[in-house]
């Protein structure tokens, strides 16, 4: 990027024979050209900016388009790692701001693969100017991204957040993109972006194997999946551009209509869920009636809030509603740290639930999906102020059927305000079907009419405005006895009345029963295959499924480390620091319980049942227990925790180290002591490094085709100093073939198998 002020001249001349080649949109050439990246440099975003928009106008003229091209941070945000999301905002923010002053038509947010970057980037833009912002991630063969982001669940959200077009760029070939593309046409009506690489590439010479018309030729396929704005990433040259321009591709049929009929999607970065059957959204995480858990508020008692996330996702609910409205505490501080902690832990969707508008944003800003929000009503005064926040957001909503005169006697009544909720939804530009309607459960002990009114509003609502409905069924039983039972009653009426988001216990085992019958006689439960799951089958033997009311003994830490439970993580190994006898190490805490709970969350990560959020907290909350025994060790003069020495680091030339950060956090808490070089490293570095501290592992990283030349440098100097150490490398260019001719022992594909490779080489 520091040729956009040495070499302009070169910078405009690359640009110009794009331009010549027919492109109508131009990418600047600042895909790193944030604060982050550029502090090593001594350049400025301000500075790289401004004289990569002025090479690119010049070259565009008239003729073309000028994008600010913006690309990932370089770091994890939180919860993956610990960029804070505003943070993450600002330096985007920066970025654009320089952009804006410059002069671009539009920005061009390419290569993400975590969906919190993607919404931090599209917020910046949105709030820094009115300019199009075209958005695309890259995906792995797996159809998820490296973080294990959904299709749909990223084009539901950036659609939400106001993208023009989305799509996908890079990490694959046309020929490999179809099915992707396919999904993102399936959750959205935007223009769907496709930048794909030249093929595969030959990591020997770094060179792409596919010829610009057979590039040219796969595309056109793509076009009838519903692609509409076209180019090329790695391996591409002009003369690929030129063969799209030339090839008619954009002449192809139109797309074919999207199989799923639109309806309300939420969802987290890893869950989609479609709201068109009854879903469960559960009640457990909110303070009212609930003493032991406002103290846990109060106390910061985060593993007690998750562990109501868990149970209740354990026992079916498909949403978890968030709800920390306690009168001494910062609510939208509260909220934010609340959010970010429970998607931490789980992927279901949330609904932020607040009467205050400011903790309502504080969740929406730092839920990675799209939420719900509980909730608006029909006063005048709460419609104008949270219905911006829900569309900014591209949340969906529930309205309360009550106004300035409070909550409606007759089912006629709250119809009205039903209506008017809906009206200045739609008005500030919420789709009607993210729209829900909560006609509101009167307690029966106090307004015995009160529950027939309900079940007639809930009726028609359904029947005469057509949208989702909520309730909390539980209201409708306080100050009765056997109010289970009443409850269970009441949710069935509801149900056949067109309840939809019933909000309840699903830890409520006579609720979750009755729910579970009403959607196999009403046909919702296609042969039967729910009931029968839920009835017949067998439990599960997991130690992650163990119920959380066992937690607490010292058998559970695999349970708190595979749920990423950090307080009780360390509790739990506290306790089994004390109960060991004079005779016991503490190493054999980690050989017997430690290790084996890594294992059973790295084999979860590799059969795909749980993503890159869950291993990174299974190995922060496994940390925790680590730190504990080192401490313990030292206290008894024994030899400190250390399996054995690894080296890591990203070769010269390259500035690409998200995977390698990972792989480190991964190896440290399986015991093993990590030196990181960081990024950009030569190889005399590393070897200086791995003599010094007589490493037995090294583990090596390149992204890109072209630093693949410099790792097996690296490999070559390491091989010459004599050393005997093992060394891996990784990195999406490599193959196994190709880490075994430049002289590597092993080519890992992800952290998890880093792990077992150092294990091999320690000798455990």
């Amino acid at each position: 990027m520091a040729f956009n002020i040495t070499r302009p001249e070169l910078v405009e001349a690359i640009h110009l024979q794009y331009v010549e080649a027919g492109s109508d949109v131009i990418l600047t050439n600042t895909f790193g050209a944030n604060r982050l990246k550029l502090r090593e440099t001594g350049y400025t975003p301000d500075e790289v900016i401004e004289a990569a928009v002025s090479a690119a106008k010049r070259a565009a003229g008239d003729s073309a388009k000028v994008a600010l091209d913006i690309g990932p941070l370089g770091e994890l945000l939180a919860p993956l790692g610990t960029l804070p999301f505003d943070e993450a905002y600002a330096l985007f923010r920066e970025q654009i701001e320089a952009g804006v002053k410059a002069g671009i038509d539009l920005v061009f947010v390419e290569t993400m693969t975590d969906l919190q970057e993607v919404r931090a980037a599209l917020l910046a833009v949105k709030e820094t100017s009115d300019l199009p912002v075209f958005v695309t991630m890259s995906f792995e063969p797996t159809g998820r991204t490296f973080t294990g982001v959904l299709p749909e669940s990223f084009a539901t959200v950036a659609a939400g957040l106001g993208a023009d077009a989305v799509g996908i760029n890079c990490s694959m070939g046309p020929d490999q993109a179809g099915a992707v593309v396919a999904r993102i046409r399936n959750a959205t009506d935007l223009p769907i972006i496709v930048k794909p690489n030249a093929g595969l590439p030959n990591p020997a010479t770094g060179a792409y194997t596919m010829p610009p018309e057979v590039f040219a030729k796969s595309i056109e396929s793509l076009v009838g999946l519903g692609a509409q704005v076209l180019g090329g990433c790695c391996g591409t040259n002009p003369d690929y551009i030129t063969g799209l321009a030339k090839s008619g591709t954009l002449d192809a049929p139109p797309p074919l209509p999207r199989t799923r009929a639109p309806g309300s999607i939420i969802c987290s970065a890893s869950k989609l869920l479609s709201i068109d059957g009854i879903c469960v959204i559960g009640e457990r995480i909110n303070p009212t009636g609930k003493p032991d858990f406002r103290h846990a508020l109060m106390d910061g008692n985060w593993d007690y809030v998750l562990e109501q996330a868990i149970s209740q996702e354990a026992a079916g609910a498909d949403i978890l509603d968030v709800n920390v409205g306690v009168p001494e505490l910062n609510e939208p501080k509260v909220m934010a740290e609340a959010v970010t902690a429970i998607q931490g832990v789980t992927g279901l969707p949330l609904q932020i639930d607040s009467a205050n508008p400011d903790a309502i944003e504080a969740g929406l800003r730092v839920y990675n999906g799209k939420a719900i929000v509980n909730s608006v009503n029909g006063e005048t005064t709460v419609l104008e102020r949270v219905l911006p926040i829900v569309k900014k957001y591209g949340a969906a909503v529930v309205g309360l059927t009550l106004d300035e005169q409070g909550i409606p006697q007759t089912a006629a009544e709250r119809l009205v305000v039903a209506r008017r909720i809906l009206k200045a939804a739609i008005a500030h530009g919420i789709p009607q079907e993210d729209v829900y309607i909560d006609c509101l459960t009167l307690t029966v002990s106090a307004q015995p009419d009160g529950a027939g009114e309900t079940l007639k509003a809930v009726r028609a609502v359904r029947e005469e405005l057509g949208v989702q409905t909520v309730l909390g069924v539980s209201n409708i039983s306080f100050g009765l006895p056997n109010r289970e039972l009443i409850n269970q009653t009441f949710l069935t009426m509801a149900l056949e009345a067109g309840l939809t988001l019933p909000i309840l216990n699903p830890n409520a085992t006579p609720m979750m029963d009755a729910l579970t019958t009403f959607r196999l006689l009403s046909q919702a439960d296609p042969d039967a295959a729910s009931y029968i799951t839920r009835f017949a089958a067998p439990v599960k033997d997991s130690a992650l499924n163990t119920p959380v009311a066992a937690i607490g003994s010292t058998d559970d830490i695999a349970y708190a480390i595979g749920r990423g439970l950090k307080e009780d993580t360390r509790r739990i190994t506290a306790g089994l620091l004390q109960t060991a006898d004079e005779h016991s190490s503490p190493l054999q805490i980690v050989s017997e319980h430690l290790i084996p709970a890594l294992d059973r969350v790295g084999q979860q990560f590799e059969a795909g049942e749980i993503f890159l959020p869950q291993l990174l907290n299974a190995a922060a909350a496994a940390g925790e227990a680590f730190a504990l025994i080192k401490q313990s060790l030292s206290a008894r003069g024994e030899i400190a925790l250390d399996k054995g020495t690894i080296v890591l680091a990203t070769v010269e030339g390259d500035i690409h180290d998200i995977g390698k950060n990972i792989v480190k956090v991964i190896l440290e808490n399986y015991g093993y002591r990590v030196i990181d070089l960081g990024r950009d490293v030569p190889p005399e570095r590393v070897v200086e490094t791995v003599l010094r501290e007589r490493a037995g592992l090294v583990g090596l990283s390149a992204l890109m085709t072209t630093t693949l030349r410099s790792m097996a440098d690296t490999i070559a100097a390491l091989r010459k100093s004599g050393h005997t150490c093992k060394i891996m490398v990784g990195g999406a260019v490599l193959t196994p073939e190709y880490a075994a001719e430049i002289g590597a022992d092993y080519c890992a594909k992800d952290a998890n198998e880093g792990v077992t490779i150092a294990r091999e080489v320690f000798g455990e």
